[in-house]
């Protein structure tokens, strides 16, 4: 045994022998002024330091302290600052090769944070990756870098232009491709003039957006794609902070008008945008009107002149309507010239045809209220049931179509909600507030 195991061969300590011998000689040894040993709880009470009054100057090879998660995280975002940076003034040069001004490149750059934040993150990926093509990874610093990898994806600044325009960087890559042989300063100008087009100056800033929501209100029949279109453009403006009131600001709007319609920058300025505008202010659309028109239904500017708008516009003969009649009705209404619209134009006329109201009643009716126009034949009849139960009928009710068409969209609940409580005597003085006073007759129904 003693060969398997000898005498304690590494100096491991090992019980004494005669541990109570051990016991009084450490005692007395090591604590010759305390009689009693071990020494109790209660009168020994060490004082423990705390870990910042530790040092260890005999150990210089012991790990330092780290610094603080504080200052780690400084760091970082100084160095993602630096390389944002970097990236900006990568972009910035780009643009100014495809032909941009210096003050425009700078200002596309600040104004495209999620586009250099995609080329800091895609040079991260291809450092983590090694992933860089011939070529580029000789580039040395983190701009050059950036700079490669955005010649490498070939948009040539205009991802960074379009989000610096209010789009979504998935928006700006959709958009993108429509516009891949347009050059950047041409589009830059392009952008420009459709935001004067479509933005121009006016004194009604309150209207666009009610008469946005009046529109959609009284819409009551099939739709045709390019309403559709429309009411999806409206519902995107709808659900951002101030809802369609902000329709008419082009800081606010412009991203999704340009989203809602990317073949809107294809056209061309002169041959089309220019005569555009020029027909719109030939029928009496003033050019602080134009934007009720073209924000209200942007599918217009699509539509060829000669093919499409004066065709339709000329349905309107019908009802007596001038040039300037039908600028007023467009104002107010821009959504005459839709296929929808047009549809349901004739089936009106013929509904109040066989309602035996005067033709220059529905004419002055639809000319002052073209609104009517987006009515469905089957709500328009119930409304005239409830006038018919007020005896308001034939000519009567053509007094009604002429002078107060608005009374046509309202509801028929809605419509008879003011006699609920007023008896008789109340709708006989409805009525004859008809025939003298149209004013009267309105303080009946609208508060």
């Amino acid at each position: 045994m003693e060969r398997l195991f000898p005498k304690n061969p590494h100096n491991v300590l090992q019980t004494p022998p005669n541990s109570q011998k051990f016991h009084n000689t450490i005692s007395q040894s090591h604590f010759p002024s305390s009689p009693k040993f071990p020494i109790s709880p209660q009168t020994f009470s060490p004082q423990i330091p705390s870990i910042s009054q530790l040092s260890f100057p005999h150990y210089p090879h012991l790990p330092q302290a780290s610094p603080s998660r504080n200052q780690q995280q400084e760091d970082e975002d100084e160095d993602e600052d630096e390389e944002e940076a970097q990236a900006r003034a990568a972009v910035s040069e780009i643009l100014r090769e495809s032909g941009v001004s210096e003050e425009e490149s700078v200002e596309i750059a600040l104004n495209s944070p999620k586009y250099v934040k995609m080329m800091v993150d895609g040079v991260r990926d291809l450092e983590e990756w090694n992933a860089w093509k011939k070529g580029a990874e000789e580039a040395e610093s983190f701009k050059e870098k950036v700079y490669c990898l955005a010649r490498e994806k070939g948009d040539y600044g205009r991802l960074a232009f379009l989000e610096s325009i209010g789009l979504s960087l998935s928006s700006a890559l959709s958009v993108a491709r429509y516009l891949s042989s347009e050059s950047l300063p041409g589009l830059i100008e392009k952008v420009r003039f459709v935001k004067q087009m479509f933005f121009s100056e006016g004194n009604d800033e309150g209207f666009l957006g009610k008469n946005a929501r009046r529109m959609m209100m009284h819409l009551s029949i099939p739709i045709d794609e390019d309403l559709q279109q429309t009411l999806s453009f409206f519902e995107k403006i709808e659900a951002r902070r101030g809802g369609l009131d902000i329709l008419c600001s082009k800081d606010a709007s412009f991203g999704y008008l340009v989203e809602s319609f990317p073949r809107l920058l294809l056209l061309s300025v002169e041959s089309h945008l220019k005569p555009m505008m020029k027909f719109l202010e030939d029928i009496g659309v003033q050019r602080g009107s134009m934007r009720n028109v073209l924000l209200l239904y942007p599918p217009i500017i699509f539509y060829d002149i000669e093919k499409d708008i004066k065709p339709r516009l000329l349905a309107f003969e019908k009802i007596g309507a001038t040039d300037k009649d039908l600028g007023r009705m467009l104002v107010k209404y821009p959504w005459i010239i839709s296929t929808s619209i047009q549809e349901n134009y004739e089936e009106i006329l013929s509904f109040f045809y066989r309602e035996k109201v005067p033709k220059s009643s529905v004419d002055s009716g639809i000319k002052s209220w073209p609104h009517l126009l987006g009515c469905s034949t089957s709500k328009l009849k119930l409304i005239v049931e409830q006038f018919g139960e007020l005896d308001v009928r034939n000519k009567k009710l053509g007094q009604v179509v002429a002078t107060s068409p608005q009374l046509l969209l309202q509801k028929p609940n809605e419509f008879l909600e003011s006699f609920l409580h007023s008896g008789v005597s109340f709708r006989i003085f409805a009525v004859d507030c008809l025939l003298d006073d149209r004013d009267s007759f309105q303080g009946c129904f609208i508060s």
